[in-house]
């Protein structure tokens, strides 16, 4: 689909800058990308709030795992 954007050459230098994105349209579709995967992760929150998870993350981090453990001679 062919569209016409009026987008500031500042703006558009800026983001070649932060992402080394050299295409006009390149950088339209990337843009597009980020706003759905934004969109779903917040979905994804949305969900694991309603769901409640009862979990101590502290707890969580703080067990060691024996398989990893690393044991010296001597």
């Amino acid at each position: 689909m062919r569209t016409v954007l009026d987008l500031s050459e500042d703006l558009l230098n800026e983001v070649v800058k932060a992402t080394k994105i050299h295409t006009k349209i390149k950088i339209i579709v990337s843009v597009f990308e980020n706003l759905i995967k934004k969109s779903k992760n917040s979905e994804v929150k949305k969900i694991k709030v309603e769901v409640g998870l009862d979990v101590d993350l502290g707890s969580a981090r703080g067990c060691q795992c024996r398989f990893w453990q690393i044991r010296l001679p001597g």
